[in-house]
């Protein structure tokens, strides 16, 4: 199946950049009011029942277009491990003893996995030297962006332990993406929830393994949970598997390339924070490698245009 790249494909990736990078804000605060696991539980739990409900009132909690084989049913099961609650797991325990850059560029690499998993695994994927030199380019402005702390210590007895969370995390990001796009005839709606249940089933035994029983939610942090269950979880889930169904895993990984960049540029907007005096030549790498790795789709929408 050809990726089936258009006007919407870039859109979607847009408006998932800025809600993710936007959600680095929110859980700030999220963060004072919830333990991390529990946090991550509690949205995507939330999530989890917000999906439910729009799954079966639109489609009437319809999956696959026909009775799938086994196989089928253990991606999807897989699915949900490798795309939230696996990942989830490790950045909330591997950035007790990482930088934020790291972190940052950690995702940022993701598109760096999917690129030889696509061209092996999916069809209409090949990792030509365009498409990879474009991702590399795209990877330098992410590194530029965050300037040292990307790759700075700070000396924790268990940094390389958080370093390998991190890497392992955007590992199974790429790993969900390509074994998404695999998936047999599917309806969107229902595999982004089901998804989310998934998680749901595998982080709240986590949560309170490692915390304990769930703290008492005060007015405030029910709303910063309700929302960031709602947007960057249960709308952005959704999003992203419309994405990897049409375009495709490595058009989708262009997305981690803006989260930091949005997440600069808001929190200079909102929180004045100071911005980096790399960002125009970062932002300048990111876009040309974005553009590089997809200038056949680029082309192609453009004659369609004319």
């Amino acid at each position: 199946m050809t990726p089936d790249i258009t006007w919407k494909s870039w859109a979607m990736v847009g408006i998932l950049g800025l809600t993710w990078g936007g959600t680095f804000l929110v859980t700030e605060l999220a963060l004072e009011e919830f333990p991390p696991f529990w946090l991550a539980a509690g949205r995507i739990t939330f999530a989890a029942l917000v999906m439910s409900a729009v799954w079966q009132g639109m489609v009437g909690g319809r999956l696959f277009a026909s009775p799938p084989p086994p196989s089928a049913i253990v991606a999807v099961l897989s699915i949900g491990a490798f795309s939230t609650a696996i990942p989830f797991t490790l950045l909330a325990w591997g950035q007790q003893f990482v930088t934020s850059g790291l972190a940052g560029v950690s995702m940022a690499s993701v598109g760096l996995i999917v690129l030889p998993l696509a061209h092996f695994f999916v069809p209409g994927e090949a990792m030509t030297l365009r498409r990879s030199l474009g991702f590399l380019i795209g990877f330098a402005g992410v590194c530029l962006l965050l300037g040292s702390q990307a790759f700075d210590t700070i000396g924790a007895a268990l940094e390389w332990a958080g370093r390998l969370a991190c890497i392992s995390a955007a590992c199974c990001y790429g790993i969900s993406s390509v074994l998404m796009r695999r998936l047999p005839s599917i309806d969107p709606i229902g595999l982004a929830t089901i998804l989310l249940i998934i998680a749901a089933c595998m982080v709240i035994p986590l949560a309170l393994l490692r915390e304990g029983a769930p703290p008492l939610p005060t007015a405030k942090g029910l709303m910063i949970l309700a929302f960031l269950g709602l947007i960057p979880t249960a709308a952005a889930s959704l999003l992203r598997v419309l994405v990897i169904r049409s375009a495709g895993p490595v058009f989708m990984s262009l997305t981690n390339f803006q989260v930091p960049v949005w997440s600069l540029v808001l929190g200079a907007v909102l929180l004045n924070e100071p911005l980096p005096g790399t960002l125009v030549i970062a932002l300048a790498l990111i876009l040309a490698g974005s553009g590089l790795s997809q200038y056949g789709a680029l082309s192609r929408m453009f004659r369609a245009r004319a």
